[in-house]
């Protein structure tokens, strides 16, 4: 059903939509993070293809802000780098 969860991600874990609700944007982050690891410093580029790897609708860096507004990724502005944040 168009619109609804289920269209965010299919069945290869591909994102195929930037959804419009609050409640569903919440999911994104969290499924892009996953291949993520801690303790790793990423490029900007390396960022990006992750992303691109993960998303069929050509806005990686909608996603990279998305991922460290919800903090689940770090960035340094001097060095466009970027890492996992840690909790606990």
């Amino acid at each position: 059903m168009p619109g609804s969860p289920r269209d965010l991600i299919d069945e290869n874990g591909i994102v195929t939509r930037w959804p419009k609700k609050q409640a569903e944007r919440q999911l994104v982050p969290a499924h892009l993070a996953r291949p993520f690891e801690p303790g790793r410093i990423y490029a900007e580029a390396e960022v990006n293809d992750m992303l691109r790897a993960r998303h069929s609708f050509e806005d990686w860096a909608l996603l990279r802000r998305e991922l460290c507004e919800a903090g689940i990724l770090d960035r340094d502005p001097r060095t466009g780098t970027y890492w996992v944040v840690e909790t606990g």
